[in-house]
């Protein structure tokens, strides 16, 4: 490893390293670069790095930005393989700073050489001693080495958290900060991390992305090896999100996109710092149930009745114990609360054997996938907290794959103890509830094939947009093509036409003004609802011209559209937007206040599958009134997951020309009578449109 920039004083960005290679028992050659000095905290120092000998693996930059081209290009020439690029003053400053950034991304390109940085706070694998960073955060001293992974986009709060994990006991394989990411991307990192087999948990902080195929897909690998992914995502506010794009010069894009695209790979996301170090510490024990049945044992009433609020509220099942496994309690001891929670009351501490008694009958005639056993402040003592140990121990060893997690407040040698038995420990008894939660919805992920493949080609010419503007009528005529099922309907452009087209549709029938110039159709006047016979169609085709002439005397009129009108059923909407992260995004809600008040809405990154497509569907608050809620018919949801999947592959196979898309209202008919699209509006992509007319102007 060369330091360009190393500094005889230990305090500084170009010190720090050096001082950390050598107390960490770093077994590689350390070579520091400077040209005022012949030695450099006791090694031999040189001028420059081409007079540096021998191979050089890493270079850690630590100079002024002035500096840095001329030093990273010297790197390249000399064959260094990767740079770990510590200066600021780049991407973060300004348009000045990222012209200089991109000079030094064309470098990394041109030799092949990795770039780490610039502005971050380096790289460390505890493992090799590799200590790549000058953070404070090593100040108090190096984590054993670990199984969690982390990767940070803010060196702050990376350095922050590693001091953090620290003090809680937990170590790391890799701990890496990658700052502006001008080659080495917080998705690369992630990707790295999820097949190493050093790492069990990967604990990731990021602000934003600018490549999110490319975060996609170091998610699904994270999934396919099993590795939980704990992410601490901040940017949820508009004005979190300015932050972050100023802070990173990265990306921000939708937070409710990353929101889904958390959801749809299975990520963990945390909300606090707290919180990202418990659910990481969670992971740790790779235990990970597929159910969702929680027991929940206590020694206060009232901390059960919090933890049942929790789980309540995660949506777990606090299912009661069984009658007989009930009557058994009351038989061992009479004060206990029986059905769950189940409230031992503080005899515990004093009958040696009853803990165990309860715990084991939940564990066998309750059967629990997890149980969460409240004991108070008995960690404080370590009499009391071998004494509950000894109980819980035996449990453990013949339940291997049940959680059984234990919050007490302790001292880091009961904790130690504890988890040596593969009891977890928490302080607070509903971050214990929410960290089983976690467990268990991970298990039914990890079981749960991904459904993230790309379209089949060979429907092309049914998905492909087709290249003339689009109006309702021919919207709809693609959507059809493309597989989403539409309302029977005609195009007329005479009122005989219209007359002739209801004929044959069947009464009554629904009369809407087709135009490119007109999104809202209704305040144009151009709709007509449940006309009956011809006479009102034909007066109704003459009074929609009219009113349209009148309101919007500029709209050109492709015609009026002969719907058959739909009865029953439920209003959904299906929409698609171009994140400029993700791409494409679908989104479904049911219609009208849902959406527009209660932002009722799910949204998924296209393109998905059927398993996702119910998934999607459930999550939304109003689920219930499409399954028979309010003296409702179920509705059919296969057919509604269906047309989500169809839609989802062609906003993929159209991400880069399709802008949006919206289908509202989507009738869902009831069960086995399927779905129906009666409104569209497509928008193309308007860069595309002039990119397409501009290829085609300098062809010709």
């Amino acid at each position: 490893m060369a330091v360009l920039g190393a500094s005889d004083d230990t305090g500084k960005i170009g010190g720090r390293p050096i001082r950390y290679l050598k107390e960490s028992g770093f077994q590689g050659r350390i070579l520091p670069i400077n040209p005022r000095r012949n030695q450099v905290q006791g090694l031999d120092a040189y001028p420059s790095i081409e007079t540096a000998p021998g191979e050089i693996d890493l270079a850690i930059v630590a100079l002024p930005s002035h500096l840095v081209i001329e030093s990273i290009q010297a790197c390249a020439d000399r064959g260094v393989r990767a740079v770990i690029l510590f200066s600021a003053g780049f991407a973060e400053i300004g348009v000045e700073g990222l012209r200089a950034q991109q000079q030094i991304t064309e470098i990394s390109r041109a030799s092949g050489m990795r770039i780490l940085g610039p502005n971050c706070l380096g790289a460390i694998n505890l493992r090799h001693g590799m200590i790549g960073t000058f953070t404070s955060g090593m100040e108090g001293g190096l984590p054993a080495p670990g199984r969690i992974g982390f990767v940070s986009q803010s060196g702050a709060l990376g350095s922050h958290c590693f001091a953090a994990f620290r003090e809680r006991g937990l170590g790391f394989s890799y701990w890496v900060t990658t700052g502006n990411e001008c080659d080495i991307e917080f998705a690369d990192c992630l990707a790295f991390l999820a097949q190493d087999p050093d790492t069990d948990v990967i604990a990731a902080y990021i602000e934003g992305c600018r490549d999110g195929e490319k975060l996609k897909q170091a998610l699904a690998i994270a999934r396919k090896h099993r590795k939980p992914v704990v992410v601490l995502k901040v940017g949820q506010s508009e004005i979190g999100a300015q932050a972050a794009a100023s802070h990173t010069a990265s990306l921000a894009g939708s937070d409710a996109v990353y929101e889904a695209v958390f959801q749809q790979y299975g990520v963990c996301r945390a909300h606090s710092i707290t919180e990202f170090m418990e659910m990481t510490y969670a992971c740790l024990g790779r235990r990970f149930p597929v159910g969702k049945r929680i027991g929940l044992a206590t020694v206060s009433g009232g901390v059960g009745v919090m933890m049942a609020d929790k789980a309540s509220e995660l949506g777990l099942d606090v299912a009661p114990m069984p009658a007989s496994a009930q009557a058994r309690m009351k038989e061992r001891w009479a004060p206990a609360a029986v059905v769950n929670p189940v409230d031992t009351t503080a005899q515990v501490t004093s009958d040696r054997e009853l803990l165990s008694d309860f715990v084991e009958l939940m564990l066998d005639q309750g059967n629990y996938d997890a149980v969460v056993i409240f004991l108070a402040h008995t960690g404080l003592v370590k009499e009391t907290s071998d004494r509950l140990r000894d109980q819980l121990r035996p449990l453990r060893e013949r339940y291997p794959k049940r959680l059984i997690m234990v919050t007490t407040l302790c001292r880091p040698e009961v904790r130690a103890d504890y988890e040596a038995d593969g009891l977890p420990v928490f302080e607070d008894p509903t971050m214990a509830v929410q960290a089983a939660g976690t467990l268990m919805r991970l298990g039914r992920d990890f079981e749960t094939p991904l459904q993230v493949s790309a379209p089949d080609t060979s429907r092309t010419s049914q998905l492909s947009l087709p290249p003339q503007e689009l109006n309702e009528f021919t919207a709809k005529q693609y959507l059809a093509r493309a597989g989403v099922p539409i309302v029977e309907e005609r195009l007329a452009e005479s009122a005989e036409a219209a007359v002739s087209a209801a004929d044959v549709l069947g009464y009554p029938v629904v009369l809407k003004v087709v135009s490119p110039d007109i999104l809202h159709k209704t305040e144009a006047g151009g709709v007509m609802l449940g006309l009956s016979d011809s006479a009102q169609v034909f007066d109704g085709y003459q009074k929609i011209l009219a009113r349209v002439h009148e309101r919007v005397p500029d709209a050109r009129i492709d015609g009026i559209l002969v719907s058959r009108m739909v009865d029953g059923g439920t209003e959904t909407l299906i929409g698609v937007q171009r994140d400029p992260v993700f791409g494409p995004v679908v989104a479904f809600g049911l219609g009208g206040i849902f959406v527009e008040t209660l932002k009722d809405v799910a949204l998924r990154a296209a393109p998905f599958g059927l398993t996702e497509a119910h998934a999607m569907i459930r999550q939304i608050k109003g689920y219930a009134l499409l399954t028979g809620a309010r003296d409702r018919p179920p509705a059919d949801l296969d057919a509604l997951a269906q047309a989500l999947v169809v839609v989802s592959e062609l906003a993929w196979h159209n991400r880069d020309t399709l802008e949006g898309l919206d289908i509202n209202p989507f009738i869902v008919m009831p069960k086995g009578e399927g779905t129906v699209a009666v409104d569209a509006l497509i928008i193309p992509r308007a860069d595309a449109a002039r990119e397409e007319h501009h290829a085609s102007t300098h062809a010709s």
